[in-house]
């Protein structure tokens, strides 16, 4: 599982969950708002430092080396009251992250 300060790469989905809009993918090349456009393109972050919302950051720390998870965050633990205009996420929208863990160093 990551620890604080490790680095972690996962291929993940974003869904809105009212209607499983598709809102984000790192290799998926269609059906998503912002999808993965010229091939797979792995997202890494720093956890435990507040580089993704508290959901997915709760959630991934649970996560073993290539597992793979649906989480479902509330608008609360994701991008609160404002959304993300940047991703096209209205405020309060619960979401949906389908990740696998890829890499943790």
């Amino acid at each position: 599982t990551p620890q604080k300060g490790q680095y972690v790469t996962v291929s993940a989905d974003l869904y809105l969950k009212d209607g499983m809009k598709g809102i984000w993918s790192t290799h998926k090349p269609s059906g998503f708002e912002f999808p993965a456009n010229g091939g797979p393109q792995p997202f890494e972050y720093q956890a435990g430092v507040g580089g993704v919302v508290p959901g997915w950051e709760d959630g991934v720390a649970s996560m073993q080396l290539n597992e793979k998870a649906r989480l479902t965050i509330p608008w609360q633990y994701a991008y609160g009251e404002n959304g993300h205009p940047g991703f096209k996420i209205p405020g309060k929208s619960d979401l949906v992250f389908e990740i696998q863990v890829l890499k943790i160093k």
